[in-house]
């Protein structure tokens, strides 16, 4: 259990909390949300005793182990798979001893400790440490090199998968999507939903805490306010309250009714497509999420330019990629051939890696096609958002300032309302951007997107440091964007409210994906199961090779074999595991789908728990069996490469 007692917090001259009190029981996964600023690291401070609160106290229930994301990651030559095993500080001291053991040949005490690694399931650990960088986005190849040869963002990534293996009872995450795109989001979510002790999860994407919370901690007025259920019920409970208090009745209904207009008119333009009409649906449902955001600081449109160009943007059997003088081209996409049209909203979907920042880039023109024509339109205004534009802001300017520059004639009292409905209010415009959080930066460079009035948005994940309310309130802009939209996210709620179509961007082409993002969850499954049929038929090779093979000398041939088969048995046993917890899944689902066929389960009202119960349960086991798919195909990936690179 972990108790809050009347605590008090104060940093600098700010209170943070108090008076707050909060319970939360073994098991339990909790969503802390709130604005930025409010205080949610500093919650995470007080539960690992970093921090100490003012007045009041915190309780713990004894022996809890607790595993957190550290904030600087070091051991910058280790490999990566390495120091993802580092996280197991107990199996390290083990292996530790073991080591020392066998260095003096006391071979008694080799044996005990044999058994504590046992214990700690430490053989299967190097095969579950690979199973969590590649769920989270690693190449195969990619486990044995240093942490020094990646990015920042993929540094975040191993640390991410590092915690997630230090063995927990409790798991505290601060914005642990941030660095993911949609694919290691996915995989992270069903990790998470199986994560058997308590959880604590600071984030800004709604779907995310909706599939994984079953309790949301909202931070509200400097009190902690506990709510049961996922972050939609915490929403409709929220504006629930926020209706009885009189002085918020009539900014509901009028943010209501503006939603319903909008609704209203893009009814009449929905195309059948898919993900039109899955895009529909979530606007419909926008009046309702708008309710519990009526407080919000953020409210502003995206104006469109004046005048527009058709087409806008051609891209014409385009190469795009990447020219280093040395080693020269590093193409990513070929034959790209796109026609891109005022009004389109598309959405980019595809494996990590696969070139959906590269085509971004090249249709902004920022990087040069290998080969091929970009023909832009007469009228083509670019509005472009990257994660990496907040470095380019002036630190010594102010938000102001920054504006100003792009419009030397416009009235200061226009800069500042504009700029207020990104939250810089009153003064605020002319603090220092230097003295900035990253969620206040990534809002004023998209003020100076906005201001600029564009008619094509390219956008590049830009709800990375972002709060709830902001991602609500660009959400509701970009829904009404009259410009054309083109935009990456693994923020899947604002893909389901701003784009009408999605382009698939994988083995080297972009092709349009006839789906929404349901969808796309099968066919990464689809894309899966052809991976592991093709790494059965490529061992089924090899085994037919090695028996055409000539005979070696039998004594040397056995001595590799018994070496080969003691470095392939932990991954072959995972393997193995995998694939019997796999058929036991597949049974336990054909049962329940059986029940579920059934029509009576659907139309008996005494029937209802029982139909919640079967669906509840349908989705947790093919979460389940996706999550064991993806632990087989790491184990015989790894083991078709040991096996090769031993051979060899």
């Amino acid at each position: 259990m972990i108790a809050l007692r009347q605590v008090s917090l104060q940093r600098g001259a700010e209170p943070l909390f108090e008076g707050a009190d909060l319970t939360l029981h073994a098991g339990h996964k909790a969503g802390i949300v709130g604005p930025n600023g409010a205080g949610k690291s500093s919650l995470f401070g007080l539960l690992l005793g970093e921090i100490g609160a003012d007045t009041g106290s915190v309780e713990m229930s004894g022996g809890q182990r607790i595993a957190h994301m550290a904030q600087e990651v070091e051991a910058l030559s280790r490999p990566i798979v390495e120091y993802v095993l580092d996280g197991d500080a107990e199996l390290r001291r083990t292996e530790t001893a073991l080591a020392e053991a066998q260095r003096r040949e006391d071979h008694h005490r080799e044996a005990e400790l044999h058994g504590a690694i046992e214990a700690l399931d430490g053989y299967s650990a190097p095969a579950r440490a690979a199973q969590l960088l590649v769920g989270l986005g690693f190449a195969q190849h990619d486990l044995d090199k240093p942490l020094s040869a990646f990015s920042g963002g993929w540094r975040m990534r191993v640390n991410l998968a590092r915690t997630l293996f230090m063995p927990s009872d409790v798991l505290l995450l601060d914005e642990p999507t941030n660095h993911l795109d949609l694919d290691a989001l996915l995989w992270l979510e069903q990790w998470l939903v199986r994560y058997p002790g308590t959880l604590l999860l600071i984030s800004h994407d709604r779907d995310f805490l909706d599939a994984v919370c079953d309790h949301i901690v909202h931070f509200d007025r400097k009190r902690l306010v506990l709510y049961r259920g996922n972050y939609s019920i915490f929403e409709r409970t929220r504006a629930e309250k926020l209706a009885l208090q009189q002085a918020e009745a009539a900014k509901q209904q009028a943010r209501k009714e503006e939603i319903e207009k909008f609704v209203a008119r893009f009814r009449y333009k929905a195309t059948k497509a898919r993900q039109a009409q899955s895009r529909l649906k979530m606007l419909e449902r926008m009046g309702t999420i708008a309710l519990a955001h009526v407080d919000s600081p953020f409210h502003f449109s995206l104006p469109a330019a004046d005048k527009t160009s058709h087409p806008l943007l051609v891209l014409d059997e385009a190469t795009l990629g990447y020219h280093h003088p040395q080693q020269g081209d590093r193409v990513q996409l070929e034959q790209v051939r796109l026609t891109i049209l005022p009004g389109q909203r598309i959405g980019l979907l595809g494996p990590n890696g696969a070139g959906k920042s590269t085509l971004i880039k090249s249709l902004t023109g920022d990087l040069p096609l290998l080969g091929g024509k970009r023909v832009p339109g007469e009228h083509l205004a670019i509005g472009y958002f990257a994660q990496h534009q907040l470095e380019g802001l002036d630190l010594g300017s102010t938000p102001f300032q920054h504006v100003q520059r792009l419009s030397p004639t416009a009235a200061d009292s226009d800069i500042r309302r504009f700029l207020g409905g990104f939250g810089f209010p009153g003064d605020d415009v002319f603090a220092q951007v230097g003295h900035f959080s990253g969620g206040e930066k990534a809002r004023l460079a998209l003020s100076l997107v906005a201001w600029q009035k564009p008619n094509l948005l390219l956008l590049d994940e830009p709800t990375n440091h972002l709060d709830l309310e902001m991602r609500e309130a660009l959400t509701e802009a970009l829904a009404a964007f009259d410009g054309t939209v083109i935009v990456v996210s693994h923020d899947r709620h604002l893909l389901k409210a701003t784009v009408d179509e999605f382009w698939k961007v994988a083995d080297h082409r972009v092709e349009p994906f006839d789906g929404d993002l349901d969808d796309y969850r099968v066919w990464l499954k689809t894309r899966l199961e052809e991976a592991r049929r093709g790494a059965r038929a490529d061992k089924a090779e090899r085994v037919e090779w090695a028996q055409e093979a000539p005979k070696e000398d039998r004594k040397a041939s056995r001595r590799a074999a018994a070496e080969l088969r003691e470095k392939l048995r932990p991954w072959r046993r995972e393997r193995d595991k995998a694939e019997k917890a796999m058929e036991k899944v597949q049974g336990e689902l054909g049962e329940l789908e059986e029940r579920l066929a059934d029509p009576e389960v659907y139309t008996d009202p005494a029937r209802k728990d029982e139909l919640t119960k079967l669906l509840a349960g349908q989705g947790e086991l093919s979460a389940r069996l996706g999550e064991l798919e993806g632990q087989w195909l790491v184990a015989e990936e790894t083991l078709e490469e040991m096996t090769r690179e031993l051979s060899e």
